[in-house]
């Protein structure tokens, strides 16, 4: 599959803001009315995962980690909670930061920051995001923006860029997809990032061929 070349999957709702909006609209309130705090993107097992390889990699507690794409700021919550210190979660749903910061003061927790933020936004390359980040999270963020228009790239290397510039020299992507396999991943990114390291997760057989359901890659900043 060349860089350009379209994905074997169509565009989607699951693309467009609107979509998420009206989710978060929905998952807050049913935090309010019932305390569910609604769904983790890929499952928790997916997200256990990405937790143990920050932590068994001795990732420095201190280090400044920001989740691309929040949601209910879960996965910030379950890094907090091994002691990781300084976390930052954007999204560009005003719904779904809401939603994070009353989770996590549910939790009596206050020192995660959430703010609503669009990774395709053109200020982002010269905002005070920039350069400052040690690692970047994303699960499911990079998928929804390549279900917006699945016949143009450009959003896709839009992402590419600005998380480049967010990250500090050497400063790693752990990206989570169930849209795109490893080798795909690896062409989409290699101009910026190289990669590093790879989550191993379950895996299946259908029609006599090997797959899993999610794929977990480890990419690090180019000099």
């Amino acid at each position: 599959m060349s860089e350009d070349a379209p994905p074997d999957f169509g565009s989607s709702i699951l693309g467009t803001q609107e979509y998420w909006e009206e989710t978060y609209v929905k998952e807050l309130q049913n935090f309010e009315e019932l305390g569910d705090v609604g769904e983790i993107w890929f499952g928790e097992d997916t997200q256990e995962r990405m937790v143990r390889w920050l932590c068994k990699k001795s990732v420095s507690k201190a280090s400044k980690i920001i989740d691309l794409g929040c949601g209910n700021g879960m996965l910030l919550l379950a890094l907090r909670q091994e002691g990781f210190t300084d976390l930052t979660g954007v999204d560009y749903s005003d719904h779904s930061v809401k939603l994070a910061r009353k989770v996590c003061e549910a939790e009596e927790v206050y020192d995660i920051t959430f703010e609503v933020c669009d990774i395709l936004s053109s200020s982002m390359e010269s905002s005070r995001h920039k350069s400052l980040y040690d690692i970047c999270l994303d699960k499911g963020t990079y998928d929804a923006i390549s279900l917006k228009d699945t016949t143009d790239p450009t959003d896709r290397q839009k992402y590419i860029d600005h998380v480049n510039s967010m990250l500090k020299p050497k400063g790693q992507l752990l990206i989570t997809s169930c849209n795109w396999t490893k080798d795909e991943l690896t062409q989409h990114f290699c101009k910026a990032f190289h990669l590093t390291d790879e989550i191993p997760a379950p895996k299946f057989t259908f029609g006599g061929k090997m797959g899993q359901k999610v794929t977990s890659l480890i990419f690090t900043r180019n000099e």
